[in-house]
């Protein structure tokens, strides 16, 4: 049902031993980009220290750009004089710390596109006769498309070499010296080239603004932070664009440090690390990038369903505070009602403590705490957080790795026992998808690394909520009530054969042998408890319109040790009645005795699948029918096992008071107690009646 669903199309179901599973979910736990948000990045600001350009200057800027590439070839013209005059001056040795000097706004815009355009690892390539743009993640491709709409275009990349067209439409042709990808500890992606006609060689470097602080000049920190955090107020993802010349001289002794680093048999990726991290200081800030990524398609309605089913949602995100607060308030994680409790910068045991204690006594407020402070936290109050954490509507964990992610799944698993589900898009939420009791990818931007390693992917988030509401709830229902109708099946058998045993002086003989009891098991019985699994006791509508359904599922009272005693209770009754009453009524016929007590077998349990359905549906109809004439048409040829000579019209009757009285009291008492005692889902579908009325 789920694989085949139009209304979530190309949903697949990865574990068929899950559905059942996907109706007790209590905490929803999900990545923000992609997955709460299209990952379709769209170019809104650019943020240089001295002046803000937005999306509507797209046209001015591009003319400056223009202006700055017909005047100078290739980028930091201005920059490489200046240092080489102050070479000049100080007999070819430059300062340890390099001086900050005023450059033109103009050729910093120049440089800013440059980077956009220089510093990825975006392939571009041909099909079909159109460009198209191959990267680990679409933030790379956005950047690159920025840069593009200002006539800065990339042409072609490979492992050694990269080559762009430049505003003037002069192609401009780069050397790959060295490239450190993007990584969810380092946070930051750099790219060392040279411009192969003036020979310049240039370190770019981007990243977070928590990473990139401590690289850029200090004078220059504190416009960053305040920048990046007005941006991330309005719902912008900020990326922090910085550059570096460096001489032949710097390039060459860092270089022979880069190759012993490499030659390293122990520690080699420490070793890498630490002499790219001295690289990395005093990096020449450009600018900051803020793009916009709009929310999936019916995220609020499907956040807001979810936690009408008791759905607990927590959002676990890399992308820093100010951000994932606007999208949890856009996409209504947190209602106009609820209020909103930081945790950011802790890391002070106590103090944690303190706050975590504050937090407790509030009330409906949603907690949002950063990676720094989550990471103390569960270092040294792990079970404290979770308790306290647990309580609130909604928790949301800013700048959090993959780990982290992981790490907090298993510990709701853990310290409330209750069920989880993980979805997310990318590669960095595969841990959180596999470490949670259901796994859902959806197939995004990112691939379907994701995907591929869940237990049911989809398309978009909004199937979430037909996954769980309908489809979870459903199977749930209908698993609960096969499963132990086969059990019941099974024991009225054996009350049978008990009663069997002790009338007839306890001697070893079954009292259905051979054909009886495979016909018993299959034809008889097999299609009318199969049809079980088509009845449904509300509709797809309700179910997704009434939430409070599903949360009514959440306690497992449908398969339970109460039910499983109900139905034993049913096993024995139905077993008694149609055993002694055989004996009784036919109290002449010991002989006939298999003839009796299988007939009424048969009927009485044709009756009870009637008892299980919500509505009444054609193929059960069919089945119910087509198995009654079934037995009446096989049991001709079963001449050593049944006396068909036997079955008159004196024979039906007393036949079908046996099966009444074996089957309509429980049937009764199941309406009265419907009635008097209705069950949480028949109260909702009550209520809702009578509103419909």
């Amino acid at each position: 049902k789920i694989n085949t669903d139009d209304a979530i199309k190309d949903t697949v179901a990865r574990n068929s031993t899950l559905p059942e599973e996907l109706r007790r979910m209590q905490y929803l736990l999900t990545d923000k980009t992609g997955t709460l948000t299209q990952n379709d990045m769209i170019f809104t600001k650019l943020s240089l220290e001295s002046v803000q350009y937005s999306y509507e200057n797209t046209s001015e800027m591009a003319r400056i750009v223009k202006k700055q590439c017909d005047k100078t070839s290739g980028p930091m013209k201005d920059v490489e004089d200046r240092i080489k005059a102050d070479l000049a001056a100080n007999n070819g040795v430059l300062p340890k710390r390099r001086k900050m000097f005023r450059r033109d706004k103009e050729m910093i815009l120049r440089d800013m596109i440059t980077a956009l355009c220089l510093c990825h690892n975006v392939t571009p390539i041909i099909e079909e006769g159109e460009k198209i743009y191959q990267a680990s993640s679409p933030d790379e491709v956005a950047l690159v498309k920025i840069a593009e709409s200002m006539e800065m275009k990339l042409l072609e990349r490979d492992q050694t070499s990269m080559s762009i067209q430049n505003a003037s439409g002069k192609v401009e042709k780069y050397a790959i010296l060295a490239n450190f990808p993007f990584s969810s500890e380092t946070k930051r992606m750099g790219i060392i080239l040279r411009h192969e006609e003036t020979k310049r060689t240039i370190f770019y470097l981007k990243g977070a603004d928590a990473i990139m602080k401590n690289r850029v000049p200090e004078v220059q920190r504190g416009f960053l932070l305040d920048e990046c955090e007005n941006l991330a107020r309005e719902g912008l993802r900020t990326l922090v664009i910085t550059q570096k010349y460096l001489s032949e001289k710097e390039y060459s002794d860092w270089a022979k440090l880069y190759e012993e680093a490499n030659a390293e048999l122990r520690g080699r990726e420490a070793a890498v690390r630490k002499v790219v991290d001295q690289l990395e200081n005093d990096m020449e800030f450009l600018g900051i990038t803020g793009v916009e990524d709009k929310l999936q398609e019916e995220v609020c309605p499907t956040l807001e369903s979810l936690r009408n089913a008791g759905i607990n949602v927590w959002m676990l995100t890399g992308d820093k505070i100010e951000t994932a607060t606007c999208i949890a308030i856009s996409a209504g994680l947190k209602s106009q009602q609820q209020s909103m409790y930081f945790m950011k910068d802790l890391v002070d045991p106590l103090t944690i403590q303190n706050e975590l204690t504050e937090f407790n006594t509030r009330m409906n407020c949603v907690l949002i705490i950063d990676g720094e402070t989550l990471k103390h936290a569960l270092k040294h109050h792990q079970k404290m957080f979770f308790n306290v954490a647990c309580k609130a509507p909604a928790v949301v964990c800013c700048r959090c790795s993959p780990t982290q992610k992981a790490q907090v799944t298993e510990c709701i698993k853990l310290y409330t026992g209750k069920k989880t589900l993980s979805i997310g898009d990318g590669g960095n939420d595969v841990g959180m998808i596999q470490a949670a009791d259901v796994g859902v990818g959806i197939v995004g931007k990112e691939g379907k690394q994701a995907a591929l390693a869940a237990d049911f992917s989809i398309m978009q988030f909004r199937y979430i909520n037909r996954l769980l509401l309908w489809h979870g709830r459903l199977a749930y229902k209908r698993s609960a009530v096969m499963s132990q109708f086969v059990i019941h099946r099974g024991f009225v058998i054996s009350v049978i054969q008990f009663l069997f045993t002790c009338l007839f002086y306890f001697v070893a003989l079954p009292i259905y042998n051979g054909w009886l009891m495979l016909g018993y098991t299959t034809v008889y019985t097999m299609f009318p408890v199969f049809c079980l699994i088509f009845d449904q006791d509300v509709d797809v509508a309700s179910a997704l319109k009434y939430p409070p359904l599903y949360k009514t599922l959440q306690k497992g009272r449908e398969l339970s040790l109460k039910t499983f005693c109900i139905w034993v209770w049913k096993s024995i009754y139905q077993g008694l009645i149609i055993m002694v009453l055989g004996m009784w009524i036919f109290d002449s016929s010991f002989l006939n005795i298999v003839t009796i007590t299988f007939t009424s077998l048969i009927l009485a349990e044709l009756l009870n699948t009637y008892s299980e359905i919500s509505t009444l549906n054609v193929a059960m109809l069919v089945s119910q029918v087509g198995t009654f004439f079934a037995y009446l048409f096989t049991i001709t040829a079963m001449n050593e096992y049944i006396n068909v000579r036997y079955i008159t019209w004196e024979f039906w009757p007393k036949i079908i008071f046996i099966t009444l009285l074996s089957w309509l009291p429980l049937h009764i008492m199941k309406l009265l107690i419907r009635r008097w005692d209705p069950s949480e889902h028949e109260k909702i579908m009550k209520r809702v009646r009578s509103r419909r009325l």
